[in-house]
């Protein structure tokens, strides 16, 4: 089974020599505007390997020296494939830790229970599984007095000293720039601390925990003096969430409202990213500054929306002065004019707009996104969560149901953990209430009895699974809360599958591993079905994973059916909406939304009540997902009219994936 195809899609647009020069003088102007050596891969296990192997060779050379050497590792979910790695070399290339000395870079504090922490997780992901002599391993303590911190940061402090500096320090990088949490305004001398965890820095370590409730006050962290003094650091970052910040780092000035930027001042750091974060470096993002390019239709729609941003004038209006002052030069030359530029990027973007997102029946479909024919079509919706067909494609969604298409929405995962346990309490309530009206003495009122009881007085946050009973509860709510949202859309109901993929479900946070089970569900009712038209979420920012593991269950899937007659005539078309939305330049069909038609989308999304004010997992956006979601459609068709296309209330986009030969 291929189990990362969703990496591919960035590499459909990315040509090869402009994360992988030919030379050192391709390699000087490309990298001309990066204060800071940058190492792009074509995926996050590509580029974890790398470091996981530059690591190793410096081990082993220690061990040469009779030397020990000195780490500093963060906890988060970017090192996790770096770890994963090293235990692979420890199991099956005899590569041996017993020289090395671990730091780990923070704590959070206060920890009610140790098991929850930074260091139990780092326990877990490598510390448990390699040979590292358990003395070597040193953590903030997340449980100690309040009185005794300051001292203890500056024991830990000399304790680094003592066994002659870090001689590698591996760093993750959040959202907001920050580092081992060190937050925007973080001096330059800062050591070894406590910080309280506020704003950003509080909704990145609620990644760790069940919710924002649940994280610690504060946390015990490196400074940026510690991380200086480093002899080499190390920054990983993975995925399109990240590009933002590692622009930010790598490109402009060094100031302290972006602590990772002074890495550009440390003598031997490097980045090593993805090619997902990579994708706001000029030379990914507009390589036309700083090389001669490759030109392709997307390309040039990038560099076109981008001239028109610049000089604020619609598609149309932009002259030769326009090309030729903002390096577009190259254009000119190929085509001959901004006219015929402007013509053709118009008509393509023009070609995208479409009212039929199933195909128009009995029309000339030659320049439209979707086939006429088969009319109408087997759909298949799929969405990771039991709300993200409505919350992303909510207005396509009825608009396939309205236009007779025989469309089906399967749920990829239950969505337990994200309900509050406040819900539960309440719909345990109504089942009470209800059994003591029609049958005071069933089991289910006891059930409902034990849970209340459960959630209200016995349950303690400790970094454990929660009750399978719990877990049903929560994910019934889900459940009846997608039905209802389905039926007020169109589908009907036998036509709404809850697949439950097993890698989903843990009772916490952290996920198992993509497995062929997963595929394999998926695969079944994509057989079952023989769908013409396929939507699949291509979310890959939602900020825990969920979304990328889903595509890439159903991308795994579509690879092994991809030869069959029915998939050779079946288009998927990726939408996304919760967390980002896709750029004009790759975006293959647009669906405009009527004020009509974005107020039921509203509504199907109101639906999900269990996902309002309460849900736990918002991300770091304070909008309520009714909110994102119109802002960003909204956003998208403000962007067609200011093109000089026409104006609609909102748009639905989306990109179509070509499955690999």
């Amino acid at each position: 089974m291929k189990k990362n195809l969703s990496s591919q899609i960035t590499l459909t647009r990315i040509p090869l020599r402009y994360y992988r020069p030919e030379n050192a003088f391709e390699h000087s102007v490309l990298t001309r505007l990066e204060k800071i050596p940058t190492n792009i891969y074509e995926s996050a296990e590509e580029g974890s390997v790398a470091v996981a192997r530059e690591i190793a060779t410096q081990i082993r050379k220690k061990q040469e020296l009779g030397k020990s050497f000195v780490i500093a590792l963060p906890g988060g979910r970017s090192p996790l494939s770096v770890y994963k790695e090293l235990i692979r070399m420890h199991k099956e290339e005899k590569l041996s830790f017993r020289n090395v000395i671990a730091f780990v870079e923070y704590e959070f504090y206060p920890l009610s229970n140790p098991s929850s922490g930074n260091f139990a997780s780092l326990k877990a992901e490598l510390f448990d599984h390699v040979d590292i002599d358990p003395s070597n391993i040193h953590c903030p303590d997340g449980c100690m007095p309040k009185d005794a911190i300051i001292d203890y940061c500056r024991q830990y402090e000399e304790q680094i000293q003592a066994v002659g500096g870090i001689d590698c320090l591996l760093l993750g990088i959040g959202n907001s720039s920050n580092i081992m949490f060190n937050a925007a305004g973080t001096s330059v001398s800062s050591r070894m601390r406590m910080v309280l965890l506020e704003g950003a820095s509080r909704k990145e370590a609620a990644r760790t925990f069940a919710s924002q409730e649940n994280v610690p006050a504060g946390i015990i962290t490196m400074g940026i003096s510690t991380m200086m003094n480093a002899r080499q650091v190390i920054l990983i970052a993975w995925g399109e969430d990240k590009a933002s910040v590692i622009a930010k780092t790598v490109e402009d000035k060094a100031n302290d409202a972006v602590p990772s930027s002074y890495l550009q001042n440390h003598p031997n750091a490097k980045v090593v990213i993805d090619l997902s974060a990579a994708y706001d470096l000029t030379r990914i993002s507009h390589p036309w500054l700083v090389t001669s390019c490759e030109w392709d239709n997307k390309l040039i729609r990038r560099a076109i929306v981008w001239l028109c941003q610049l000089t604020n004038k619609p598609i149309l209006k932009l002259t030769n002065k326009d090309y030729s002052e903002h390096g577009l030069g190259e254009l000119l030359a190929l085509y001959g004019s901004a006219y015929n530029v402007n013509i053709k990027i118009f008509n393509d973007i023009q070609h995208t707009i479409t009212g039929w997102p199933g195909g128009k029946p009995n029309a000339d479909d030659s320049n439209r996104p979707e086939r006429a024919t088969p009319y109408p079509k087997k759909v298949i919706v799929f969405s990771p969560h039991p709300d993200d067909d409505v919350i992303s494609m909510g207005g396509t969604l009825r608009r396939l149901c309205d236009q007779h298409h025989d469309v089906h929405v399967a749920y990829e995962t239950s969505g337990n953990i994200a309900v509050g346990d406040e819900e539960v309490i309440r719909y345990c309530e109504y089942l009470r209430d209800v059994c003591d009206k029609y049958s005071p003495d069933s089991a289910v009122k006891d059930k409902a009895l034990e849970i209340i009881n459960y959630l209200r007085y016995e349950k303690v946050e400790n970094g454990e699974p929660e009750r399978k009973d719990v877990l049903f509860m929560k994910g019934t709510i889900r459940r009846e809360e997608a039905r209802h949202g389905c039926r007020y859309s169109g589908v009907k109901d036998d036509h709404v599958h809850f697949l439950d993929l097993p890698f989903y479900e843990t009772g916490q946070v952290k996920k198992n591993e993509l497995s062929d089970v997963d595929k394999d569900i998926v695969k079944n009712l994509l057989l079952e079905i023989k769908p013409d038209e396929m939507f699949v979420a291509g979310d890959l920012a939602d900020p825990h994973g969920t979304h990328k593991v889903c595509l890439d269950a159903v991308l795994a899937a579509i690879d092994e059916v991809k030869d069959e007659e029915w998939m050779k005539n079946c288009r998927v078309w990726m939408y996304r909406g919760a967390w980002a939305e896709w750029e004009m330049d790759h975006i293959e069909m647009a669906v405009p939304i009527s004020p009509e038609e974005l107020r039921f989308k509203r509504n199907a999304i109101l639906k999900h009540q269990s996902q309002a004010e309460s849900a736990p997992y918002l991300g770091d956006d304070e909008r309520l997902f009714w909110q994102r979601a119109e802002d960003r459609n909204r956003a998208t068709a403000e962007l067609y009219r200011q093109l000089g296309l026409a104006s609609y209330e909102a748009i639905e986009a989306f990109v179509q994936y070509r499955p690999l030969r």
